[in-house]
């Protein structure tokens, strides 16, 4: 098969050489591998995601930021000829979910996103209107038809956990330490009283007491109730904090969460259901349910959808983020197309100590039920402001990749932040890098999360050039992007597709 033409339209490449076969993998046992079609009438630019055209291989290191200057993307010496010859997405295992915001949202810096590596752009119903994230959308579909990218489009639901409002239309507020905020569910007329909140549901201020320790957004801010006054809470900010439009609300008291009729609210609101009536109208490939609280709401959702668009091919992912979550996970994930850990919100309802360990249960999880898993939230979150990451978030990035997630989530890091390229590059080149210490030495197969005998292609090659990409016959880019780590000793089913040893390889 005649090799793809570039990653990159603006690169403008001449017609692209046939590359080297890829070397087999190692084992080779069992020896029965996924193979696709050469072609596919649904597919018109599937051979186009790994692109191979060494003349253009001098223009591969830089793309064009939002003012239309070339950037650099910094590469590392140990794998840049793979990414030479093949482009960004043979080379990399672990995937690249970008949530698209005002910093991320023009064509031109979709598109830098895009040849940096981006494989799915996440919007997230939390924030904006519709028409906002429709143009989004659009602009995603646009890119693939005329660029030849596969970039997929995740809708996130906002979820029905109690959370802020909109900050009477402010697109922040600062919390100083010491000040005395009033979160109140009263209606008010714009502009809101100073230092002012409203929350998203009655009763509020019945579950608190005086004395409760407010947590927003994960933690970002903290404040302690001091007064009740009929609808009205008023607190002390402890440790100051930004405030964002809907960020979510969680009271602690004598270390634990103050759940009560939290706990009872639907996993799906209201406006969660006309979200997704959106994201079926627009075709996204994704959607994820936030605070999934059993099993059953996804078997809903997808009963709900496969009503609603007959032979649509979107997939469920469930929000590990939530105390409930926890307790039914394995039935969640079974029921799920994939999950992901939101740690964010983790970790305002469970010791912050226990979140690392709560990462790797259901990234563990996940592989053994041979599910697609993302590790999201607060990864570079000090990117936001800075060009360099900490120390400690690299190595949280890091471990991300040595469990094997799937895929890493980039929040506000690429939708508000300021250096959201760079946030991105650092991602793809963890996710390029082989590690060794992990691949099962020749002819053993052994995977210490799923046991001896597995043979996942995300881990048979030791060196980039050589990995298989695996890809399925569907007409959803999505399919072929978190859905890449496939086990070789049999057949896997997502929704109606069923996946078996006698498709074929490219």
């Amino acid at each position: 098969m005649a090799a793809a033409a570039a990653v990159h339209s603006l690169l403008h490449p001449p017609a692209a050489r046939k590359g080297p076969a890829p070397s087999p993998l190692s084992p080779p046992s069992p020896p029965h591998f996924l193979r696709l079609p050469a072609a596919h009438p649904r597919l018109p630019h599937l051979h186009r995601l790994c692109a191979a055209s060494p003349a253009a291989a001098s223009d591969l290191t830089a793309f064009p930021n939002p003012s239309g200057n070339l950037a650099p993307i910094d590469v590392d010496a140990a794998t840049e000829a793979e990414r030479r010859e093949n482009g960004f997405r043979s080379t990399r295992r672990t995937k690249l979910v970008c949530t698209v915001g005002p910093a991320t949202s023009s064509p031109e810096q979709l598109e830098a996103l895009a040849v940096g590596g981006m494989n799915v752009a996440r919007v997230n119903m939390c924030h904006g209107d519709r028409e906002w994230h429709r143009g989004v959308i659009r602009a995603v579909r646009r890119l693939n038809e005329e660029k030849g990218f596969a970039v997929a489009v995740m809708m996130d639901t906002e979820g029905s956990e109690i959370h802020m409002g909109d900050l009477g239309g402010a697109a922040s507020a600062k919390a100083e330490d010491g000040e005395v905020w009033t979160f109140s569910v009263r209606a008010f007329e714009l502009p809101l009283p100073e230092r002012t909140i409203n929350v998203n549901y009655d009763g509020f201020a019945e579950d608190v007491i005086v004395g409760d320790e407010l947590l927003v957004d994960g933690g970002m801010a903290r404040f302690e109730v001091i007064e009740k006054l009929g609808p009205d809470v008023k607190c002390r900010c402890t440790d100051p904090g930004l405030l964002l439009p809907r960020a979510n609300l969680t009271f602690w008291r004598d270390g634990s969460i103050v759940r009560e009729r939290n706990a009872m609210l639907p996993t799906i609101s209201s406006k969660d259901w006309l979200d997704i009536d959106f994201g079926i109208a627009e075709g996204v490939d994704f959607i994820a349910v936030s605070f999934v609280k059993s099993a059953e709401v996804i078997k809903h959702l997808k009963s709900y959808i496969a009503a609603r668009s007959r032979g649509s091919d979107i997939s469920v992912l469930a929000k590990i983020e939530s105390i409930d979550s926890l307790k039914n996970l394995e039935e969640i994930i079974r029921a799920s197309d994939g999950a992901m850990v939101a740690r964010g919100d983790m970790g305002a309802q469970v010791p912050l100590e226990q979140v690392p360990s709560i990462q790797q249960k259901v990234v563990q999880l996940c592989r053994q039920l041979n599910k697609p898993v993302i590790v999201a939230s607060q990864l570079l979150e000090s990117m936001i402001e800075y060009p360099t990451p900490t120390r400690a978030e690299v190595a949280d990035v890091s471990e991300a990749v040595r469990q094997r997630a799937d895929a890493l989530m980039l929040s506000g890091e690429s939708a508000m932040g300021r250096y959201p390229e760079k946030a991105l590059s650092l991602l793809r080149r963890h996710g390029e890098q082989p590690q060794p210490h992990l691949l099962p030495a020749q002819g053993q197969g052994h995977d210490p999360v799923r046991g001896p005998g597995d043979c996942s292609l995300r881990h048979a090659a030791v060196h980039p050039g050589d990995e298989r990409t695996l890809r399925k016959s569907h007409s959803s880019p999505c399919h072929m992007i978190l859905y890449e780590m496939i086990r070789c000793d049999g057949a896997r089913t997502f929704g109606t597709l069923n996946l078996k040893e006698d498709s074929s390889v490219h």
